[in-house]
């Protein structure tokens, strides 16, 4: 007889230990409450339905599709959101995390996560859902005129969302590290040298940019191809390895490419415009000034109807 027959729950002799020999077999399962499950009449607030609930922050190992095919392990941080219907309390959350786990061995691609997306409506029983996948990217960097090299590392988010209609659209969110040389600056300095004779340092701040990037269907757009991107408009991206004839160098690329905070905007925004994988785009730039004590920041748009926005709001960690 179990002890729910034998004696009133008030009255039970309640366990203080834990059985490491307990095993939960299928009738057991089947007794456990179902708090997600439960009808209408026990949702909390207003019966509405929610656009994205799931989990956030789950990490794993998992091989990272690159341009030459060959995979790269890397740590990622995941977050998995699904939509939840009216009249329903809530989703099995670890769900989320059990379905991704499934596919831990397979090569992360925006491929991967649309088989993901589809299973996800499927186990969770919901019309949307939405991946991201963070992860620091490496990528080889040769320093100006030394011939030394050294890893950069570069933050990326792979991200995926299905909609009602099984609709897919990819994305690619990166951040470019660079230096921004102001040409205000610089044109202040030679004039107090070449009027006054008087020596000066042109400022200069390291800086960011961060692209997030809607890929066109049927096209590919690795993380290389995001920085190649980057890199061809801004061109003075922060080194790696350095002697003392690339530190010189890299003041000369300044001198060759300074800019402000619009310049950087709309100079990556010529890039990814004029290339055929990405159908849409928005850009945020900020320049961690080093003469004032705020900083510069710039956000642009492709300018699509119903596109992505030019919403300062979702950069708050980049240019606050």
């Amino acid at each position: 007889m179990s002890p729910r027959a034998d004696k009133p729950a008030s009255s039970r002799d309640l366990s203080r230990r834990y059985d490491r020999n307990f095993r939960a077999d299928d009738a057991y399962r089947a007794t456990l409450p179902d708090m997600q499950n439960k009808d209408a009449s026990q949702i909390q607030g207003a019966n509405v339905p929610i656009q994205h609930v799931g989990i956030s922050g789950f990490r794993l190992p998992m091989l990272v599709a690159a341009r030459d095919g060959k995979p790269l392990p890397l740590e990622c941080t995941i977050t998995g959101s699904v939509s939840l219907a009216a009249d329903r309390k809530g989703i099995n959350m670890s769900r989320i995390m059990r379905t991704f786990y499934e596919f831990k061995d397979r090569v992360l691609s925006h491929e991967l996560l649309e088989e993901i997306l589809l299973r996800y409506k499927k186990d969770l029983e919901c019309s949307r859902a939405r991946i991201m996948v963070e992860f620091r990217y490496p990528i080889m960097q040769k320093s100006l005129r030394s011939g030394l090299e050294g890893w950069q590392y570069y933050r990326a988010i792979l991200e995926g969302t299905i909609d009602d209609l099984d609709r897919v659209r990819r994305y690619v969110h990166f951040d470019f590290v660079y230096s921004s040389a102001c040409p205000c600056s610089a044109e202040l300095t030679e004039h107090a040298r070449e009027e006054r004779e008087v020596y000066g340092i042109p400022h200069s701040q390291r800086s960011k940019a961060r692209v997030v990037a809607e890929i066109s269907p049927s096209k590919h757009l690795y993380i290389e191809d995001m920085q190649e991107l980057c890199l061809g408009a801004l061109h003075t991206e922060t080194q790696v390895m350095v002697k003392r004839e690339d530190e010189q160098a890299f003041a000369e690329l300044n001198g060759a490419y300074s800019k402000f905070v619009e310049d950087a905007a709309r100079l990556v925004y010529e890039q990814f415009d004029h290339d055929a994988r990405v159908r849409d785009f928005v850009i945020a730039c900020s320049h961690l000034e080093s003469l004032h004590s705020h900083d510069a920041v710039s956000v642009i748009n492709k300018g699509m109807p119903s596109g992505l926005s030019a919403d300062f709001s979702q950069f708050r960690d980049l240019i606050c």
